[in-house]
């Protein structure tokens, strides 16, 4: 019976969504492929039919969160609706992304693994960032064409929008150094990190809209 008769779109969520229970549980380095097949309630041989290894199954499940995400966070947005008003939405959605169980998860794993497994680190940035930094790209661009953004590097403000939004309560709570953060906190990074980022980039037009 040929592969493509084999597999499944149902077994495949079915593993990794195990895999997801695993490396929640055990890490990166601690899951095996025995424990996440027998989580994942499949035989090994069907696991390895799937997934040559723990990287290629790691990886995959980075780019199913990060897909998803993406699509709630970026996705549907038009650079000629108001700045300030589509800044903040996608600030939100950018922060309720990052600090999600999943995202806090994975942002963990990789940094904890980074060193040994750098492979991974360079496929979560491929997954997740590279792709959201280029649609933030374009969303930058848009709006410079509209007249809203005086932006000559769109990437480069692109990743200081990003970066406005890993303020402090942000940062420590993807390090573990808090449990939680309350909606007073990010709605208070969202907008000072808009404010910010208007200050520096945005027109005369977006100012006087604001």
């Amino acid at each position: 019976m040929a592969d493509q008769d084999i597999r499944s779109p149902e077994k495949e969520r079915q593993i990794l969504d195990g895999a997801a229970a695993a490396f929640a549980q055990d890490g990166y380095e601690g899951a095996s492929m025995s424990h996440i097949a027998a989580i994942a309630g499949v035989s090994k041989g069907t696991l390895y039919n799937y997934f040559a290894g723990k990287k290629e199954l790691f990886s995959a499940f980075m780019s199913r969160e990060c897909t998803a995400h993406l699509m709630l966070v970026l996705d549907g947005f038009d650079g000629a609706a108001p700045a300030r008003a589509t800044l903040t939405r996608i600030g939100r959605r950018v922060i309720d992304m990052l600090t999600s169980e999943s995202g806090l998860l994975i942002h963990r794993m990789v940094v904890a693994e980074a060193r040994k497994f750098p492979d991974l680190a360079q496929a979560y940035h491929d997954a997740g960032p590279r792709r959201a930094m280029s649609r933030m790209t374009v969303l930058i661009e848009q709006m410079t064409q509209s007249g809203q953004l005086s932006v000559s590097d769109p990437a480069f403000a692109a990743e200081q929008l990003f970066a406005l939004l890993m303020a402090g309560p942000i940062t420590r709570l993807r390090t573990g150094l808090v449990d939680g953060t309350g909606e007073a906190d990010i709605d208070r990074v969202v907008q000072e990190a808009v404010n910010l980022f208007l200050r520096g980039y945005g027109s005369d037009r977006c100012r006087e809209a604001g």
